[in-house]
């Protein structure tokens, strides 16, 4: 049980995402809440507070009649679910649900404490909101993704429950809950903020690291297979360049290779002996998708972990309008729902991916290009040349999915089209770039999986899996326990998606 306190970590996250853990309401959270609402109900009798006595963007000129102000609400609610295109998938939705629900419990909304206890039930019970990919332009929040989640709190709509699309309110039912009630602006304090761009961007940053963890683990793998000199790797080489990620990597990479018997010392090799020959049969320097992994890697490094802790920055902030503060006793006014912040990071994550992908591509095309490697069989065939084809149409689907990401690399954040009658009329495409994100990063996950594959198929032709580092026979094994050595040609599809989801769930 991890109990919902100020801040909320990654940690946190990954434990009621990945690892089904429930939450708990501390009373200090009930308390905060419940003081910013009555603080609210009160302030708001006999002032103009945005949201509370006045209609939304443009029509905020609207006074609201105390008699339709909780209709309003409800209007909102459901005139904003208007989302369509594909569902999110439920680790996407249920990120996003803590990340409002931690939102609304720092008491600067001026919900009543039913709103989050209800979501707080929605989390522990397994009751999914129904949200669509398309809907929000992440200036106003995530609004009409938000209103989905909103009106499954009143009842209505669709949840994904007990593995299947079901009436909120049957879910609800079920389960003996009731609807959210509205007391006074829960409406806009659920719609009107950052959390599904947050949320998205949460799970996207936990499987980037993991993707990228990967691709350090296969990249010291290609060095073993080519043995590669080490000094490339070296803490001096790597020391007196001065980023922190590139110096991460290459420890990383040093860590795993101790013990191989296949890296090479350049000392022992080269410098140990004199040296006659006026061509060199190997080479003294590798191609750059080997020996510069710890620069290429390095700012991918930097980013995730720039990326990682704006996400959480924003996850605890108070991020909807307006701003509710009861130690000043006021109502402050602004712009904290508008979403660069998230949408920036994740157009850099997703570069970040992209290039990601293009270096696995490389190491891919150099293991099966006979002539670049001048050590393994075309395509790492280990049946009939000619006659069998080895890993060559798996390539094409590598190659297209790396071209695909490409594509998709392109920054959102320089896009903006004015909306909301141009009340909105600079925004974010915080969520757009999000979705495109996790995009991004299950492409490379597909790419991932033929590398993978490839290396494995790799270690049998050069009969070398004893001479392999400890960790790297780590993967050797777990790869070739899900896909057996073959020679004669078969259907990869059904294999690569089952080391897809290997890779995707273990780090």
């Amino acid at each position: 049980m991890i109990e919902l306190t100020n801040p909320i970590t990654l940690a946190d996250f990954f434990g009621v995402l990945f690892e089904g853990q429930k939450i708990s309401l501390p009373k200090s959270v009930s308390d905060r809440v419940n003081q910013s609402h009555t603080f609210l109900k009160r302030f708001a009798k006999d002032k103009i507070i945005y949201g509370v006595n006045t209609g939304f963007g443009p029509m905020a000129q609207y006074r609201i009649d105390e008699g339709d102000q909780i209709q309003l609400q409800y209007n909102l609610i459901r005139s904003h679910a208007a989302g369509m295109g594909d569902i999110l998938d439920p680790i996407y939705v249920k990120s996003t649900l803590l990340a409002r629900l931690h939102t609304l419990s720092l008491g600067y909304s001026g919900v009543h404490p039913s709103t989050i206890e209800l979501m707080t039930e929605l989390l522990n019970r397994d009751i999914c909101p129904v949200i669509y990919q398309h809907g929000g332009v992440g200036a106003s929040g995530d609004l009409v993704q938000l209103a989905h989640l909103a009106l499954n709190l009143i009842g209505e709509g669709n949840v994904i429950y007990q593995g299947k699309q079901t009436p909120a309110a049957v879910a609800l039912a079920n389960e003996g809950l009731q609807p959210m009630q509205v007391y006074i602006r829960e409406g806009l304090a659920l719609i009107n903020g950052t959390s599904v761009m947050t949320g998205i961007g949460i799970v996207n940053a936990i499987y980037g690291k993991r993707l990228l963890n990967w691709s350090i683990a296969c990249s010291a793998f290609m060095n073993e297979l080519v043995r590669a000199y080490d000094d490339h790797l070296s803490e001096t080489l790597n020391g007196v360049k001065k980023h922190n990620g590139q110096q991460c990597v290459a420890a990383c990479m040093r860590e795993i290779i101790a013990d191989s018997r296949l890296i090479r010392k350049r000392h022992e090799h080269l410098y140990s002996r004199k040296v006659e020959e006026s061509i060199f049969k190997d080479k003294l320097q590798e191609y750059y998708s080997i020996r510069c992994v710890p620069q290429i890697l390095g700012p991918i490094w930097d980013a995730l972990q720039h990326c990682t802790d704006t996400l959480i920055e924003e996850v605890n902030s108070a991020n909807d309008n307006p701003i509710i503060d009861v130690a000043s006793e006021s109502v402050y006014h602004g712009g904290n729902f508008h979403g660069d912040y998230v949408a920036f990071e994740m157009d850099k994550l997703r570069i970040s991916i992209a290039k990601l992908t293009m270096l696995m591509e490389r190491q891919l095309n150099y293991l099966l290009n006979s002539s670049l490697n001048e050590i393994l069989p075309s395509f790492v065939n280990l049946g009939r040349l000619g006659l069998n084809f080895g890993m060559q149409g798996a390539q094409f689907t590598a190659t297209s999915t790396t071209a695909e990401n490409q594509t998709l690399a392109t920054p959102i954040y320089t896009h903006s089209i004015p909306n909301n009658k141009d009340n909105q009329d600079i925004v974010s495409m915080g969520t757009n770039s999000a979705w495109l994100t996790k995009k991004v990063i299950d492409n490379a996950y597909e790419v991932l999986a033929i590398q993978l594959l490839t290396l494995v198929q790799a270690v049998e032709a050069l009969e070398c899996e004893p001479l392999l580092s400890s960790k790297s026979k780590k993967v050797y094994a777990d790869i070739r326990s899900i896909v057996p050595i073959f020679k004669e040609d078969m259907v990869l599809s059904p294999y690569l998606a089952a080391i897809k989801d290997h890779v995707k769930t273990h780090d």
